[in-house]
């Protein structure tokens, strides 16, 4: 693979501590949520930081195909990625649990499906964790 852009971050503290990219473009305080133990309050996690990036990937993902197809997807076009964490059910560590639900406001449901199921293969993200997760997709 020819690699075509790069970066690099550095997490401190674990859950609870911080993450910034060494440009400087990005600095985050992290908090473990109340519900894995930790303090909760202001701050992120990586489950946020992962449904941000896997969201906004995906949506681009969404224009690539799109723009292939010759579908043009509106400006007001969402993704959301609901991701969650629990212990896995074999016991031996933590799992995570995706779902993606696509908004694409005036495009016919059959070709946004198959926008989509385009999408889920060229987004890295969706590349990453085939195999490992079982991502739900949902065309609203």
């Amino acid at each position: 693979m020819k690699v075509l852009y790069k970066t690099q971050a550095t997490a401190t503290g674990g859950r609870t501590g911080s993450a910034a990219t060494t440009d400087g473009a990005l600095k985050v305080d992290l908090v473990t949520p109340k519900e894995l133990g930790g303090p909760g309050g202001a701050g992120n996690n990586p489950e946020q930081l992962f449904a941000a990036g896997y969201s906004a990937c995906f949506l681009g993902a969404i224009k690539f195909v799109a723009g292939q197809q010759k579908v043009k997807i509106a400006e007001d076009s969402t993704v959301t990625a609901d991701v969650g964490i629990g212990a896995r059910d074999d016991g031996q560590g933590f799992g995570l649990d995706v779902a993606l639900t696509i908004t694409l406001p005036g495009v016919e449901r059959a070709v946004a499906e198959d926008l989509v199921a385009r999408a889920h293969i060229v987004c890295p993200y969706s590349h990453a964790t085939r195999g490992s997760l079982d991502v739900r997709l949902t065309v609203a």
